[in-house]
């Protein structure tokens, strides 16, 4: 992997991981088109995913700082009912993945026909937004665990989890600023969490990539990441989703086409 290349794919992690047009669907169309084959890819997918978790939490550290602040008091309030939903949406793609591994990992081989019908129920869905009211609602605990499984959907290469999750929320009468914000909060421990098990199960000095190819890539991951979050969060409160479903069938339609 060239210098480039590294930081084609950390930008396009970066934006896309928080952008509701599918970082694993646009990661998978980018390295077709790059024609980039790497034999430690797991290293470098693990880098950028730990570089958009960071970008997330400095985007948010006030709300989480705040959740653990008042949820080592160990009596019930507001953080600690909003810490029970997150994990309550945490438990469909924690059985996913403890279930279901290895079929993951099998629909990530390249399959662009695939990647871009996905694609296009991600623009679908995002389309349906413009028909949901002005959701004035918060998170229940139901609404936690219908939310949790949409992002569970969204494991598919191709399926947006930003954009499945928020149009979940909107579609259920959330309020934007809710829905986004629990949105990007609910998927650092999975994240988090699978990066752990990842790292577990690889031996970390047998890679190949070399530390300034992994550094460029966090690097280009955290930044593109960092400003695509903030921008996520005006475009849901504008309300303009519709565009990005515009983006995702015409993405979807570019994929399918590169196959045949």
């Amino acid at each position: 992997m060239s210098t480039l290349e590294a930081i084609i794919l950390g930008l396009i992690q970066g934006l896309t991981e928080f952008l509701p047009v599918s970082s694993s669907g646009h990661i998978e169309l980018t390295k077709a088109i790059l024609g980039v084959e790497v034999k430690d890819d797991l290293m470098f997918t693990l880098t950028v995913h730990g570089a958009t978790v960071l970008s997330t939490i400095v985007v948010f550290y006030k709300d989480i700082a705040r959740l653990v602040r008042e949820g080592i008091k160990f009596r019930h309030n507001e953080s600690v009912s909003y810490i029970g939903k997150i994990l309550i949406s945490m438990i469909p793609i924690g059985l996913a993945g403890v279930l279901f591994k290895d079929r993951i990992e099998e629909l990530f081989n390249g399959n662009l026909v695939f990647v871009g019908a996905m694609l296009l129920v991600t623009g679908a869905l995002l389309l349906f937004t413009y028909y949901a009211g002005k959701g004035e609602g918060s998170i229940s605990y139901k609404s936690a665990l219908l939310v949790g499984l949409a992002q569970t959907i969204a494991i598919l290469p191709g399926i947006s989890r930003s954009g499945s999750t928020i149009a979940t929320g909107l579609l259920l009468g959330i309020s934007k600023e809710e829905v986004t914000k629990f949105s990007f909060l609910m998927v650092l421990l999975p994240i988090i969490g699978a990066n752990v098990m990842a790292i577990a199960s690889i031996e970390i000095t047998a890679t190949t990539i070399s530390p300034w190819i992994l550094g460029i890539g966090f690097i280009t991951a955290f930044i593109s990441g960092f400003l695509a979050c903030k921008w996520m969060i005006s475009i849901v409160r504008k309300g303009k989703l519709t565009y990005f479903a515009i983006y995702c069938f015409v993405a979807g339609t570019i994929a399918m086409l590169m196959s045949s």
